[in-house]
């Protein structure tokens, strides 16, 4: 209700997206609305009662064209579209007004639907435009002539009532988009520090040695231009040690990077869950699931989180663990599952060690569960014998023991 009166806001507002997205998509669009339509029963009562004839079916069409009119309005007023929604209300005001001629104080159960409308529209002041539709309701019933003014009371307090209650929905789905952004907000920042770290990293390991190495290879050049080979040969020679020992290094820094570890990821996650505000059951060590499947269910882990932080809106994430499975249970939005490139990744790395990756999701939230058979994961486990050199000995000794003189 912070919007300023007669604002336009425009879809491209990320919050506006998220909440046609969540509120304004699919079935929900119009189910949830029109579910309440049942109240309008009482005009078509009112119609029988007070009409006949023509003017009867004129009373019927005008609640049919209502209700239309009601469940295409409310979707455009959470989602920015104003300007039709505004139009829509004039519209709605005027069936209202056209009813009280067939339906006499019926038709006022109108108002109560044109209020959630004034809550939807969320602009400054609606509580005012509320609550001057509830009194108005009760004094007009009361001093028409002709109208019963018996459920004066009731029409007027279920006006003020039903908008409370759609006033709390509306500020319902504004916190969840919040949470939801907040959300995207530390996975955005995780990834960010993390790219800086590595940034950093990488600079500590090349900044000195490639300026060293720039500058050895300068002073060879021009040693190798004044005609003295042999100290240029000595700066060479460094210059490629200094090299090596440069990619040894890089190649260990990023290897270190690209360690995934269960036990790693499990600790990330619960630091993750907790800065996005969701409960974490995980487990107390990793010492259930088996040392040579370590790596793989760290990233599975790795992946399942990330998807509970980025897209379930989860409140409790779950993950347990056993000798060859590992489960990622949530209790955020479920439905169909679609398998991304992390997920299809994962199932492709489980499948290529005779595992499975299960993926299920339901209106209770998301299940994630990988598995390897037992004879998969003993095979696994079993050293290679391409590994081993000549009788037993492990292929590293082997080929240092080919390359001695």
């Amino acid at each position: 209700m912070s919007t300023p009166a007669g604002a336009s806001i425009t879809p491209s507002d990320p919050q506006l997206e998220e909440m046609a997205r969540m509120w304004g998509a699919g079935w929900r669009r119009y189910f949830f609305p029109a579910f309440w339509l049942v109240y309008l029963g009482q005009t078509v009562n009112g119609v029988a009662t007070h009409s006949h004839g023509g003017s009867a079916v004129t009373g019927y069409v005008l609640v049919v064209a209502f209700a239309a009119v009601y469940l295409v309005a409310l979707p455009m007023g959470w989602t920015g579209h104003l300007r039709w929604f505004w139009g829509l209300y004039a519209l709605a005001m005027a069936l209202t007004v056209a009813e009280l001629r067939f339906a006499r104080a019926d038709a006022l159960v109108f108002l109560v639907y044109v209020a959630v409308l004034t809550v939807a529209s969320r602009v400054r002041g609606s509580i005012y435009i509320v609550i001057a539709m509830s009194v108005g309701s009760y004094v007009f019933q009361r001093l028409v002539p002709g109208f019963d003014p018996s459920g004066a009371w009731s029409t007027a307090l279920s006006i003020l009532l039903v908008s409370l209650a759609m006033f709390g929905f509306f500020r319902i789905v504004q916190s969840n988009i919040a949470l939801t952004a907040a959300r995207a907000e530390v996975a955005r920042l995780a990834a960010e520090n993390e790219r800086s770290r590595i940034a950093r990293d990488l600079h500590d390991l090349l900044g000195h040695s490639l300026t060293t190495i720039t500058v050895k290879a300068g002073l060879a050049r021009r040693l190798a231009e004044r005609g003295e080979t042999e100290r240029a040969f000595t700066e060479i020679r460094e210059v490629e040690q200094l090299s090596r020992r440069t990619l040894g290094d890089v190649r260990v820094a990023v290897s270190a990077h690209r360690e995934v570890t269960l036990a790693g990821e499990l600790a990330t996650a619960r630091e993750v869950l907790r800065a996005a505000g969701t409960i974490s059951e995980l487990p107390a060590s990793v010492a259930e699931a088996d040392p040579a499947l370590s790596e793989l269910f760290g990233w599975v882990v790795r992946e399942g989180v990330t998807n509970v932080v980025r897209h379930s809106r989860a409140e409790h994430v779950r993950i347990t663990l056993g000798r060859n499975w590992v489960e990622i249970v949530d209790d955020g939005r479920g439905g169909v599952p679609r398998l991304g490139n992390g997920l299809c990744g994962l199932r492709e790395r489980l499948e290529a060690i005779g595992g499975t990756l299960s993926v299920s999701g339901s209106l209770a939230g998301f299940r994630v569960r990988a598995e390897v058979p037992l004879d998969a994961l003993e095979a696994l486990a079993a050293p290679d014998p391409l590994d081993a050199g000549p009788a037993g000995r492990p292929a590293e000794a082997s080929a240092a023991a080919d390359r001695r003189p």
